[in-house]
């Protein structure tokens, strides 16, 4: 009906999203805030997980750093070599045919290895300037900071990392979702490039105030979430009213282990906050409320993955991403208001 029964062309439509990516990423959050008026809902709980999207870059276009340093010693070995032929060739033409000859043109070998070593060169000064942030980002001197041998770059989306994923290691996005538990509606999302979720907890909080308006009451997140850090910020201890209840696993169970009883008596003296919380999910109230969290936010990324068959970013670059998984999410929200409407 919208377009008149004519059928864009999938170029059409691959533009219109590059082209209005900002704007789609600023619906999400119209959408969300109609969806939450409409049902005069609260973010009361919310469940917080992260997944790997797989990037649109092959893992195998990606190189290490010690091996760029071994390949840039090798093409320049093998430039060296090339331009010593070519003044060899270019003597010896020189004298059976004279010096107007024109001989200008770059031997495609030559061209080819060193457009090879300029790329291998940018790659190396990027894994640099990582480590420097990096090392500023944990108060270190980023003058001392140098790249880890194994650190990659991947030169098809040099924004996405190798991340370990359900299926191995794959060349991918880390994509954040916070969902509520009334009608699955994605209440804040991102997308980062970090390989783990240990510093997405805080981050996430605020994306899910500035997207839905509204700040959760309390938040059940897996042990990729926990770290002593991250419970004191939601203690919030200089602003009381900002505290939000976590229910943050501290580490991953073994089977049966949950069925164990909660230990008798008080904590021991200079217990941490991980071991609080350890002592907290061990409770009869604490097992019931963090076992919903598998039933809030993985069925979600289950209905986006396997349902819609979004398992891989079709664009590159971590920005167009950003826009790209906001879309994916405007798209799950519509359908879950949908079905509320009418089903």
């Amino acid at each position: 009906m919208l377009a008149a029964e004519n059928q864009p062309n999938f170029r059409t439509i691959s533009d219109f999203r590059k082209i209005h990516l900002e704007a789609l990423a600023g619906l999400f959050e119209q959408v969300l805030k109609i969806a939450l008026e409409a049902g005069a809902m609260q973010v009361g709980r919310v469940a917080l997980d992260g997944t790997k999207v797989k990037a649109n870059a092959s893992k195998h276009k990606a190189m290490s750093h010690d091996r760029m340093v071994e390949k840039e010693q090798q093409l320049k070995t093998e430039v060296r070599q090339l331009l010593e032929q070519a003044a060899a060739a270019d003597a010896e033409e020189d004298s059976r045919h004279g010096k107007n000859r024109r001989g200008d043109e770059l031997p495609a070998e030559l061209a080819r290895r060193e457009t090879r070593l300029k790329k291998i060169r940018e790659a190396k000064r990027a894994l640099a300037a990582r480590a420097r942030e990096k090392a500023e980002a944990e108060g270190s001197d980023p003058k001392q900071a140098k790249p880890k041998e194994k650190d990659q770059y991947n030169f098809t989306d040099p924004e996405s990392r190798i991340m370990k994923g359900g299926d191995g290691f794959v060349q991918a996005y880390n994509a954040q979702a916070a969902v509520e538990p009334n009608f699955q509606l994605i209440v804040g999302q991102a997308v980062t490039q970090a390989t783990n979720d240990k510093e997405q907890l805080l981050p996430m909080v605020a994306v899910i105030e500035q997207q839905s308006g509204q700040r959760p009451e309390e938040i059940l997140a897996d042990s990729g979430y926990c770290s002593e850090k991250n419970l004191e910020g939601l203690e919030s201890a200089d602003q009381p009213e900002q505290k939000i209840i976590g229910y943050i696993a501290t580490q991953r169970l073994k089977h049966g282990e949950y069925k164990e009883p909660c230990p008798r008596g008080p904590l021991p003296k200079g217990a941490t906050r991980v071991d609080r919380m350890r002592r907290k999910l061990k409770t009869k109230v604490g097992k019931a409320v963090y076992a919903a969290r598998k039933a809030i936010v993985e069925p979600v990324f289950g209905q986006i993955k396997q349902a819609r068959g979004f398992r891989q970013f079709l664009l590159r670059g971590i920005e167009k991403v950003r826009g790209e998984w906001s879309l994916v999410c405007l798209t799950h929200n519509l359908l879950k208001m949908y079905r509320i409407c009418f089903e």
